[in-house]
């Protein structure tokens, strides 16, 4: 794997846990929803497990948000605007 798929891996997964985070909603509740184990939910999240399409459909609609807010990987802090000179 590179490491611009890991970086992306691993901003989905921080995507995800933040968004859960934002709602006040626990690994466990997130794992009951989804039929899943605690301890698999958590490796979701820290990204050791590579989830289908479905699941991140699944883990949007629990969380009541936009899948294209849970993959949105842009780099933080980095400006849209050219600057000039």
């Amino acid at each position: 794997m590179t490491e611009g798929l890991n970086f992306k891996i691993r901003a989905i997964a921080a995507n995800i846990r933040n968004k859960r985070e934002y709602r006040n909603y626990t690994q466990e509740y997130l794992a009951a929803k989804l039929d899943i184990s605690q301890n698999a939910y958590s490796k979701i999240e820290l990204g050791y497990t590579k989830i289908t399409v479905e699941r991140l459909f699944q883990i949007a609609e629990v969380l009541a948000f936009e899948v294209s807010e849970l993959i949105d990987v842009k780099p933080s802090g980095v400006s849209h605007l050219a600057k000039v000179s």
